[in-house]
């Protein structure tokens, strides 16, 4: 898809004509695009040019999202594998005290909807990776294959990982009713809740971007959030107003949790990650 193409489907898809289409920073896959409308509020344009695009599973969670929950996220223009319009949505960057709040409010919300079963029924993405869902009435088992082993074998693969290092992943994986005695029931997550996916305005939240949703035990969000610092205790504080967090999460669990969001880091990314993935394992006793 060249740039008239691109242009041509943007203004079949909006009804109107493209003034301007400035690079925007991020996005894990393709390229993003701030696109100016005549006449139109703007949208984002995000462009997929490989052999297998998939940004109609990014159109599908956000789509999900916007019609089963109240959490803010851009709407949806058009869903393509290769071309997701989605809206604009005007941020500074400027945080204020408020934010930690509202996000709490937001997903407190989020994980009050649940489901009969963990996972979801199709595979979803994050960062581009494709997030196996396979749905299960049994979170241990549901966290032990379809996310530690399933990631540590695709690392292992890349050759991002080690044989022996997979071993103690496999390890721990077999262990997981040592530390979840009692899983909260399945919830809706948003699931990549890291700083660059949250859109702030003038110290307001204004919408969570870039999903990667299944029905989870919610403490795999606050894992995440932790694991980024995304948001401060105020957001931990006023969550807890809502649903109360066991004590246990912040002792075992956070660091279990988190494995997941290292081994997803380690195939994108390798470095760092595998040194911080072995200390995690060392910390959990294997």
């Amino acid at each position: 898809m060249n740039e008239h193409e691109l242009i041509d489907r943007i203004t079949a898809a909006t009804g109107a004509s493209v003034i301007g289409l400035p690079p925007l920073s991020g996005g894990c896959v393709g390229e993003v695009y701030r696109v100016h409308l005549k006449g139109a509020d703007d949208v984002v344009a995000k462009v997929d040019r490989s052999d297998a695009p998939r940004l109609d599973i990014e159109a599908m969670m956000l789509r999900y999202l916007g019609e089963n929950s109240a959490l803010p996220v851009p709407q949806v223009v058009l869903g393509d594998a290769d071309l997701l319009l989605i809206e604009y949505i005007e941020h500074d960057g400027q945080r204020g005290r408020k934010v930690d709040i509202e996000a709490a409010d937001a997903l407190a919300a989020l994980h009050e909807i649940g489901a009969e079963q963990y996972g979801f029924p199709q595979d979803t993405l994050i960062g581009g990776l494709n997030l196996p869902n396979q749905q299960c009435d049994d979170w241990v088992e549901f966290f032990a294959e379809y996310r530690l082993r399933d990631m540590a074998r695709r690392c292992l693969d890349a050759e991002m990982l080690d044989q022996a290092t997979v071993r103690r992943v496999e390890a721990l994986a077999d262990r997981l009713d040592e530390f979840i005695e009692r899983p909260n029931p399945p919830a809706l997550i948003h699931g990549d809740i890291w700083g660059g996916n949250v859109l702030v305005d003038q110290g307001r939240l204004k919408a969570l971007i870039d999903p990667a949703i299944y029905y989870a035990d919610p403490e795999v969000e606050l894992a995440f959030i932790d694991m980024f610092n995304t948001f401060g205790p105020r957001f931990y504080d006023r969550y807890s107003e809502h649903r109360p967090i066991a004590r246990e999460f912040f002792e075992i669990r956070r660091q279990l949790y988190n494995l997941f969001p290292i081994l997803v880091h380690i195939r994108l990314f390798g470095g760092t990650y595998v040194r911080s993935l072995r200390s995690t394992l060392g910390r959990l006793g294997v």
